[in-house]
């Protein structure tokens, strides 16, 4: 159930951004250059074959980044929504069961007025991430868009329930470089899931036969 998978995928992913006080960061956070940035393992080391770290400055390169650990944490989920849409497919509770088929499909089968409440839900966690990490635009400049604040560090929204983040700042990279990565192979399985069924029309699940 697609749809469904989409909407525990929205509703964690909103969880993720919800307000927060952002936690102070580490005079490790602090510092921001390519050359100390987290996220570098052996054997690729520091992956930018089309140099857009090294054509940025520091306000761009933490957008970047923003925008990488961002769509990294939506990938984790998706990836979790398609199996879990598709194998509770015909067994849910919810909408009677009805949704079926390709989780790609799954989304444009949920009843009308959810996308509606999805989308309003999406849009209120979002804004509230804004509020932590951006400047205000009325106090950026035009040729500035999605600037980050000073103090922000990406990602970090202060999204910590289970006081998982470490105090030191060594073990604190190597949670963000784990989190990077599982991320980045998040996006690429998620874009395979959607190729996949897109070609011929069958479930991610179908095609292990699960």
């Amino acid at each position: 159930m697609m749809k469904l998978a989409i909407a525990s995928l929205l509703v964690g992913s909103a969880a993720a951004f919800a307000p927060a006080p952002v936690a102070k960061t580490s005079s490790a956070m602090n510092a921001f250059t390519a050359a100390d940035l987290p996220g570098a393992l052996a054997p690729m080391g520091f992956f930018d074959p089309l140099g857009f770290a090294e054509k940025a400055d520091e306000k761009t390169l933490k957008r970047y980044r923003e925008a990488e650990v961002t769509h990294g944490r939506v990938a984790m989920l998706a990836v979790i929504g398609f199996l879990v849409g598709e194998a509770v497919e015909g067994s849910s509770f919810l909408f009677d069961a009805q949704i079926s088929g390709p989780a790609i499909t799954h989304f444009t089968q949920v009843p009308d007025g959810w996308d509606a409440l999805i989308v309003t839900f999406i849009g209120a966690a979002e804004a509230q991430r804004a509020q932590i990490g951006w400047v205000d635009p009325a106090d950026a400049s035009y040729d500035q868009p999605g600037l980050l604040r000073d103090e922000y560090y990406p990602g970090d929204i202060g999204f910590d329930p289970l006081g998982l983040r470490p105090e030191d700042p060594e073990e604190l990279n190597l949670m963000i470089t784990k989190e990077l990565q599982n991320g980045r192979l998040a996006m690429l399985a998620a874009a395979g899931f959607l190729a996949q069924e897109a070609v011929d029309g069958k479930g991610i699940l179908e095609h292990f036969s699960l």
